[in-house]
């Protein structure tokens, strides 16, 4: 099968939905939907009453409709829910899930993916943080279940995906391992998942998709190369200037005068040594110039990964509103995206897009009680007794502390679960006022200008490619997957 030379950026939580994903797939390049956070996603979009109705036809085609009748009488609302009223809740996500939670995954992540399929025979890819490790493996079984094509996988080392894909496909058993702050009992904790015998049938292994691990080094590409023994079909190699989470930097960390993280040349892309490896890439961060495909392509890349300019065209999942202010101040030259060191409760550098009236403004965000009430970014921990406790750093601080945790961890961290349900419309209510945004994207922002061009004020995702294949010829050269 041949290789796209397009993968579109996996944006979380919920920018690249389906009908992102969907528009990217059928002009045949790599649509992806992000995989964050989806039960939370689809529980509150049921709350909301799906006016449109596509997640009920989602739910429709799941081989279980059981577990689809049990959904819905827990959170669907006809007409949705009243103005001001806040989303019902539902259990976090721990080392051992809820059965209703664990259920919920399965069912929205097979929804996401099926919906990105529907009515085309494009490639469709999902894309999920290492870090988030709690929900991976039943996300990552409703996605098989709905035919997924490619599995992404960035924020750390996944190592254990490729045998976990197999072994799901398999409908057998998958266990990983939990990355846990070292304690005295020296226990390994372990994540486990048995399909549901319901949703296996024998004889009939599920399609194994594409594995691509999202990287910033050589070095790391190298290391699952040789810790994989299963097939890797190629990475994304990412550059700091990607929207998101992204590596920090190599050595020492030193800060400029902004304050964010600054990278040296241990931290520069070299597709050179990716060539070395013998395996397709895809290069990411500031890819978003008519030219930048090309380029990739000379310098041995398959192809690009764009996120940013997907992330405000039509079909993302970003709030209208949001869209447009980025619009009046990509027209005025006047957009900021600060890397901030702190905010991210992961200890990762994370792009933030300072925009008014969200909590990349200090002054609001230091309003706001903090809580970890949804609780993907939490951190397992071993408690004095040898079992598992959890926390976060942009929780309480007082709370944080007394889960063993140190103050100086909470130092300008922002909840980043809430603030990007705010992105999507999906804000929690909490005394009558909504959750906040907080808007990521890479640092290159130009592409959205040359979009708009003198007279438009949105753009689409075909407006987006047409835009990175311009320059590029087409070629019956393309590399081929292995």
């Amino acid at each position: 099968m041949t290789l796209p030379q397009i993968i579109q950026g996996g944006m979380g939580a919920g920018v690249s939905g389906w009908q992102l994903a969907r528009a990217v797939s059928c002009r045949g390049e790599l649509g992806v939907v992000s995989g964050t956070a989806l039960d939370l996603i689809l529980m509150r979009r049921l709350q909301d009453g799906d006016p449109s109705g596509h997640l009920r036809r989602a739910l429709a085609a799941f081989p279980d409709q059981a577990a689809v009748k049990r959904i819905l009488e827990r959170y669907f609302v006809a007409g949705g829910r009243r103005t001001g009223e806040p989303f019902a809740g539902k259990p976090m996500v721990g080392a051992r899930l809820d059965p209703q939670l664990e259920e919920l995954l399965v069912v929205a992540n097979f929804a996401e993916v099926y919906l990105a399929k529907e009515g085309h025979d494009g490639l469709v890819g999902i894309n999920y943080l290492n870090k988030i490790q709690a929900p991976l493996l039943p996300s990552l079984f409703g996605a098989l279940l709905a035919g997924v094509d490619a599995v992404l996988v960035g924020a750390g080392i996944p190592v254990e995906i490729p045998g976990i894909l197999n072994r799901l496909c398999a409908g057998a058993a998958a266990e990983l391992p939990l990355h846990v702050r070292p304690g005295e009992s020296g226990r390994t904790h372990k994540l486990s998942f048995q399909p549901p015998a319901t949703l296996v049938t024998e004889g009939r292994p599920l399609k194994r998709p594409w594995f691509i691990p999202i990287v910033s080094s050589a070095t790391l590409a190298a290391v699952l190369v040789k810790k994989c023994p299963e097939r890797i079909t190629g990475f994304v190699v990412e550059a700091p200037s990607a929207g998101g989470h992204n590596a920090p930097p190599r050595g020492s960390l030193k800060l400029n005068e902004q304050g964010e993280p600054i990278y040296g040349p241990r931290d520069a892309i070299d597709p050179a040594a990716f060539q070395g490896l013998g395996l397709p890439f895809w290069l990411a961060g500031a890819q978003g110039g008519s030219d930048q495909l090309a380029q990739a392509r000379a310098a041995g890349a398959a192809g690009i990964q764009v996120g940013t300019l997907f992330a405000f065209c039509e079909e993302s999942g970003l709030r209208a509103d949001l869209k447009a202010e980025v619009m009046a101040q990509c027209r005025h030259g006047t957009p900021r995206v600060l890397q901030d060191p702190l905010a991210s409760p992961t200890g990762f550098p994370f792009q933030v897009l300072s925009l008014p009236h969200t909590i990349s403004e200090r002054e609001i965000y230091e309003r706001r009680t903090r809580q970890c009430d949804l609780g993907y970014l939490r951190e397992p921990y071993e408690q004095p007794d040898g079992t598992l406790g959890w926390r976060c750093a942009a929780e309480d601080p007082d709370a944080y502390v007394r889960k063993g945790g140190d103050v100086a961890d909470t130092v300008g961290r922002k909840c980043l679960c809430n603030g990007l349900m705010a992105n999507i419309g999906l804000a929690q209510v909490r005394a009558g006022a909504e959750e906040l945004p907080l808007v990521t994207c890479g640092s290159d922002l130009a592409g959205i200008t040359q979009l708009l061009g003198a007279d438009k004020n949105s753009y689409t995702a075909a407006d987006v490619l047409d835009l990175l294949l311009r320059k590029t010829a087409a070629s019956a050269d393309l590399p081929t997957a292995v």
